[in-house]
């Protein structure tokens, strides 16, 4: 089985340090619980709501880059799930350099065959189907896992099975509230290819 995730939000918890990463930027105190709706949509809508321009999304980055990894925990059971893959590929929206970073401080780049950062691989950001159909073309992905309605948009387009990590929110093929339910998901996969 290939799976094509995200990465923040999916395989790591990352949300706490980019909402404290953009409310820096901001230069001002954000509602938190709202703050983690629009982040939770795109960044980029987030940055439009909070009049911050696009041209700060460097600095953005750069401030994230100041947070320690160690805050930055994988999710409980992820790497379980990264064992039982053939192949597992990244299409993040974050850089490859801070991608790498905490991949190699959590000793996970190893479970990782490519990492797709749409912007520096000349990608549309998601959620444009480019990056996944050429992830989808290389490597015939069986499963694409995200957080955010954007991430699962251009695999419905590829008719890729799809499933959301905590948000019960989009429409999905799979939801999981922990990763530690993921045989649920891999029994899901296995009814719908015998109802082919």
């Amino acid at each position: 089985m290939n799976i094509l995730w995200d990465l923040d939000g999916t395989l790591f918890d990352t949300y706490p340090k980019l909402m404290a990463s953009f409310q820096k930027l901001a230069g001002k105190q954000i509602n938190e619980d709202e703050l983690i709706r629009w982040l939770k949509k795109d960044s980029k809508q987030a940055f439009k709501h909070y009049g911050i321009s696009e041209d700060k999304r460097q600095e953005y980055q750069k401030i994230d880059l100041q947070f320690k990894d160690e805050d930055k925990k994988p999710f409980p059971f992820v790497e379980d799930v990264l064992k039982m893959a053939d192949k597992n590929i990244i299409v993040t929206h974050r850089s490859r350099v801070s991608t790498l970073r905490l991949l190699k401080y959590w000793k996970m780049d190893h479970y990782f065959q490519e990492i797709v950062c749409p912007e520096e691989d000349g990608f549309p950001r998601k959620p444009h189907v480019a990056s996944y159909a050429y992830v989808h073309d290389k490597y015939g992905i069986d499963l694409v896992i995200g957080d955010r309605a954007l991430d699962i948009i251009p695999a419905k387009e590829l008719d890729i099975p799809t499933c959301l990590f905590q948000n019960e929110n989009e429409e999905a093929d799979f939801h999981l509230s922990s990763y530690k339910d993921f045989p649920q998901v891999l029994e899901g996969l296995s009814m719908r290819k015998s109802n082919r």
